[in-house]
């Protein structure tokens, strides 16, 4: 008797909920189907969650989130493919734009309307319009996702160690860094740590400052690493391994080793990455005194500290939903006023809107952004083939490590 009271429960249950207009919203609003990149423990799933409910107790509109964290790159394909219902999901600007391209609604028509959390302004005027018009490039002159949770890649350090280590000055310069790494080492700090995730952004951004970006997507695309720059980068970095500039745990770290063990201890006071760090390691390093700066330049003939990567997390519309509109107004709601703030503040992230706040920990992360005017791909490349990422992976840990000199290291690249 007991099941059969259980079963005619959930009927009841789906049948009440099938009777509900627009797909489930209650009181015949609509019930948006968000597919979510975050897991629901993550500082971002916590907070778009929290935004959500704020968002149907203001809209009446109800929000259906999936909380599937990076499985999303496997799961979202097959379910778009398949008809599932979908109205919005998330993911990288680039994979939104590139990989799920085909499933995006045009959102031209969508970004110069106030809404309510705009102040009465258009979209576009009270958000990051430089990620606009990445987003409007990735569409092919149509801005078919929405970027939030915007970031950049720089060169985080540690405050604290700098300061004991008399440091005054930020590097722009190679010359400039090695002294900042020679003042670290004479306190008792390596200059910098690297883990495997992160070893071909490292030789990527670092091969920019050598020859310019240019060159190296040319290296990938024709697979060719036979230039002097490569020779240059081994020269470089056994020089930093050989004084002692460069953590001798980075050679074996197995992500998150290197953050946690080296930068997050105070081991290592210097780490290429992402504006994520803060956020990754705050239980790690819940004191730390963040600082941030952009790659120094290197040879004449590559870029400036003027050129780094920047982008975001993003937000696409599926183009068969019903509700657009709604779908929206949603995507505003978050990037937008109290739920941007909140989202910066509680994940330590950059927020997409103009006037919102930038949490301390990246204050002069903000000012390397503010004077960027050339962006790099991700890795400049060097990541876009996993034979090729694998490739410096093995090398690079090998020359760091001591068992490549320089010119093994060019030679090892070349095959």
């Amino acid at each position: 008797m007991q099941k059969l009271v259980l079963l005619t429960a959930g009927v009841l249950a789906v049948l009440a909920l099938a009777g509900c207009g627009g797909g489930g919203g209650g009181k015949g609003e609509p019930a948006l189907v968000y597919w979510s990149m975050w897991n629901e423990a993550e500082p971002q799933g916590q907070v778009i969650a929290r935004a959500a409910e704020a968002f149907t107790a203001e809209t009446g509109i109800k929000v259906d989130i999936n909380f599937n964290g990076r499985d999303i790159r496997k799961t979202l394909q097959p379910a778009l493919d398949a008809g599932e219902t979908i109205d919005i999901f998330d993911e990288d600007i680039e994979r939104v734009a590139n990989t799920w391209g085909n499933y995006l609604l045009p959102l031209d028509a969508y970004v110069g309307k106030p809404y309510s959390t705009t102040g009465g302004q258009p979209f576009n005027a009270v958000v990051n319009q430089t990620l606009l018009d990445l987003a409007k490039q990735l569409g092919g002159g149509s801005i078919k996702n929405i970027p939030y949770q915007p970031m950049t890649f720089v060169t985080l350090y540690n405050k604290d160690l700098f300061n004991q280590a008399g440091i005054t000055a930020l590097p722009k310069t190679w010359d400039e860094f090695l002294d900042v790494c020679a003042k670290l080492k004479a306190i008792g700090a390596a200059g910098i740590t690297v883990d495997d995730a992160y070893m071909a952004c490292l030789f990527g951004y670092t091969i920019d400052r050598i020859a310019g970006m240019d060159t190296a997507l040319a290296m990938v695309s024709g697979s060719d690493f036979s230039g002097p720059q490569v020779l240059r980068f081994g020269q470089i970095w056994e020089n930093m391994a050989r004084n002692g500039y460069i953590i001798p745990s980075a050679a074996a770290n197995v992500w998150p080793s290197g953050q946690i063990n080296d930068f997050a201890t105070g081991k290592a006071a210097m780490y290429l990455n992402g504006t994520w760090l803060p956020n990754e390691i705050k239980g790690n390093a819940p004191n730390m005194n963040w600082g941030a700066f952009a790659w120094p330049a290197i040879d004449p003939a590559g870029d400036g500290v003027e050129a780094n990567n920047f982008g975001a997390q993003s937000f696409g519309i599926n183009k068969n939903t019903k509700y657009p509109e709604e779908a929206f107004q949603f995507i505003v709601w978050l990037t937008t006023g109290e739920w941007d703030n909140t989202l910066a503040r509680e994940s330590l992230g950059i927020p997409m809107g103009n006037t919102s706040q930038w949490p301390p920990a990246l204050a002069e992360a903000k000012i390397v952004v503010d004077a960027t005017t050339k962006r790099l791909p991700w890795a400049v490349g060097m990541e876009d083939r996993a034979e090729i990422n694998a490739k410096i992976k093995e090398n690079f840990a090998k020359l760091i490590k001591g068992d490549l000199n320089a010119q093994q290291f060019a030679e090892a690249m070349k095959k």
